[in-house]
């Protein structure tokens, strides 16, 4: 057992004499702070995430930096965020991000500064796991205590897929207890406790269920969520939309419209799958835009250059790659203030879904006058 002794010498005044007077305090000379921790017990398994939790003042951060330097990110305000990930080629930084949940391409092209709380958490955590050598142990204080807790939710989720899977170790030191479940922590350690390591069952237990509420909105409600796609902020007027919620907090949506194809009859395509920066990193995308193409029940066709949504389809029995997966497409586009069409190339994953149908949610598909009421899903 390790005891941290925190002693400081008292100048005292007449504001500490009013305390002295006040409340019968005996030692007016100087002022201690003991906190006990036992993490010796860490270095007889193997382990990717532990927790230091405990209130206010219990005595984390002094544990954290017994052991160790607490890095500390410097990002350069006017480069684009990405652009300060300079140490990575640029295809293993945006996977970096995309990894850390933060997909969003219009965020990795702004300045750090310019970022939501949540992104620039996303963000420095990104960059001090992503500088980490294999060997070090990553030490982060005061965890996802400056963000909304459905985010830090969201994050510890994203942050802990990532670190199991490059095997790397990190040490996190919150006050809050809500994460534990979402982090599946291999220990925790809470100076209120005696500082004692505790190994749990997080990790057989798993994550708890996201159940999200689906509700058919009006095209202006594209507007919340248009920034934060890569392609141009416009959708087709025939386009549906399927807004999801979390907590009655906007989450994600999906616009779809019906395939105006010769050959390919009663067909639908996904146009817009976005899922807001706060919330990326658990899987919701690829969620709900299964559940609008189960929902449709027939054949929907999909298209994506974004690495996240596009390597799970890839994977996933509920996808089959088109003729035009993976090829470089020719496309024509009409630059702001010009005349003329240029022609843009970029590989694309082109997909059809095969996955099974859900029967039910019929009322969605309504003209959006006879669709109001919200339902309840289970995505997870």
């Amino acid at each position: 057992m390790g005891t941290i002794k925190l002693k400081s010498i008292i100048k005292n005044d007449k504001y500490t004499n009013y305390v002295y007077e006040s409340f019968d305090i005996q030692n007016r000379e100087e002022t201690e702070v003991e906190v006990s921790f036992n993490l010796s017990e860490a270095k007889t398994f193997d382990w990717n995430i532990g927790v230091i939790y405990g209130s206010s003042g219990s005595g984390k951060t002094t544990i954290l930096k017994r052991m160790g330097e607490l890095f500390k990110s410097n990002f350069n305000h006017e480069k684009p965020l990405i652009s300060n990930f300079d140490w990575l080629e640029p295809k293993e930084a945006t996977l970096l991000l995309t990894s850390m949940g933060l997909s969003s391409v219009p965020t990795w092209l702004r300045p750090f500064h310019l970022l939501s709380n949540g992104e620039q958490y996303r963000a420095e955590l990104a960059y001090k796991v992503g500088k980490a050598k294999d060997s070090d142990v990553i030490l982060v204080d005061e965890y996802t205590s400056v963000v909304d807790r459905d985010v830090a939710k969201a994050m510890s989720f994203a942050l802990q897929k990532y670190i199991r899977k490059t095997n790397k170790r990190i040490i996190l030191a919150s006050c809050h207890y809500d994460i534990m479940e979402w982090l599946m922590p291999d220990w925790t350690c809470s100076p209120q406790k005696g500082g004692v390591l505790e190994r749990g069952e997080w990790l057989r237990q798993g994550r708890p269920q996201i159940q999200l509420q689906v509700s058919r909105v009006e095209s202006n409600t594209w507007d919340l969520f248009k920034k934060h796609h890569y392609l141009t902020e416009k959708a087709n007027k025939s386009c549906m939309f399927l807004l999801f919620e979390w907590n009655r907090k906007p989450v994600g949506i999906v616009a779809f419209s019906k395939l105006p194809s010769g050959t390919v009859k009663n067909s639908y395509r996904l146009n817009r799958t976005v899922v807001l920066p706060d919330f990326q990193g658990m899987g919701i995308g690829s969620k709900i835009s299964e559940f609008v193409c189960a929902i449709l029940n027939t054949r929907v066709f999909t298209k994506t250059v974004n690495p996240a949504l596009g390597e799970y389809r890839s994977k996933s029995e509920k996808w089959k790659p088109t003729s035009k997966n993976g090829k470089v497409l020719k496309g024509q586009s009409k630059e702001k203030g010009q005349n003329c069409w240029t022609t843009k190339t970029r590989a694309s994953y082109c997909y059809e879904y095969i996955g099974k149908s859900i029967s039910g949610y019929e009322g969605l598909l309504k003209p959006i006058k006879e669709m109001r009421e919200l339902k309840e899903l289970k995505l997870f």
